[in-house]
């Protein structure tokens, strides 16, 4: 483990996307490509949680259909780590800007259910910087610990767009486009709706929050948050699922707001195992492929 940083207090999400943004700009910013061996901060960012704020979770339960109890929802520990991922990506030493980077995959490993009286230590770190074809890829993991019991793993994989020297690599035939089979529910959401989920998730990336900042990253609208999706997509089987539980997504095409998209759940053998997709309701391509798998 690296140098520790204990912090009391988080930093706003105003303020931290305002340096994120700033780590974009020429000068003062960071630019030119990432070598594959780049230096990785060895920085551990720690934080203890003074409890759950239950207006917030309330809210993120209602802008994503999963159920307000007793216990966190399992995938809200991406939402208590979040403030941490960004201090860390917006440091000086972190290689590539928190802005403009794509979250494309991420895991979850909860060993038990986390009570939302309980008080967590969140301790996160970057590690595992890649090549890939599109760019460059790392890992940010969070480890969740009650009284020194690890209770949750999170695992956020960003991809930092560039050439690289797999980016000539001969690609996979492209899927196939087509309608795709009836889905077993259906997902709306709207602009509003993905507004009220960032105030309750804190991530406030510029690209979910309007059309003129979404373009002006590249994209035509707004777009949902990607764990807004892994979020809704395991609402309707979250009572299902065993209490030790490891659950994968990949994000595939971002959601384009306004969207109704097709969500599919299928069982796959033992008790709490789940494969999850949310496909485009014309073309059938992915927003999302995700599995649920209990942790023996």
């Amino acid at each position: 483990m690296g140098r520790v940083i204990t912090i009391d207090d988080l930093p706003s999400t105003l303020d931290t996307y305002s340096r994120a943004v700033a780590g974009m700009l020429p000068v003062i910013g960071k630019s030119g490509p990432v070598r594959p061996d780049a230096t990785v901060p060895d920085t551990v960012y720690r934080y203890t949680t003074p409890g759950t704020d239950l207006n917030r979770l309330q809210e993120y339960c209602r802008t994503t259909g999963l159920q307000l109890g007793n216990n966190l929802p399992l995938t809200y520990p991406f939402v208590l780590q979040f403030p941490l991922v960004m201090k860390l990506m917006t440091s000086s030493d972190f290689p590539f800007s928190a802005v403009g980077s794509v979250h494309v995959e991420n895991r979850i490993r909860r060993f038990r259910q986390i009570p939302v009286t309980e008080h967590l230590t969140i301790s996160t770190q970057a590690g595992n910087l890649r090549e890939h074809r599109k760019g460059l890829l790392i890992d940010i993991t969070s480890r969740f610990e009650v009284g020194g019991e690890l209770v949750c793993e999170q695992v956020g994989t960003f991809l930092s767009q560039q050439k690289t020297s797999l980016s000539d690599a001969e690609r996979g035939p492209a899927p196939k486009e087509a309608a795709p089979p009836p889905p077993d529910a259906v997902l709306s959401v709207n602009l509003g709706q993905i507004r009220n989920y960032a105030a309750a998730s804190g991530d406030r990336n510029p690209i979910h929050m309007g059309n003129l900042p979404a373009k002006a990253f590249g994209f035509p609208r707004a777009i949902a948050h990607g764990m807004w999706s892994a979020a809704a997509a395991v609402a309707n089987v979250s009572n299902q699922l065993t209490e030790a539980v490891d659950y994968q997504v990949r994000f595939g095409r971002p959601i384009l707001l306004p969207a109704t998209v097709n969500l599919y759940t299928k069982a796959a053998g033992g008790p709490g195992d789940y494969d999850i997709s949310i496909l485009d309701r014309k073309k059938g391509f992915p927003h999302l492929t995700a599995t649920t798998r209990a942790i023996k």
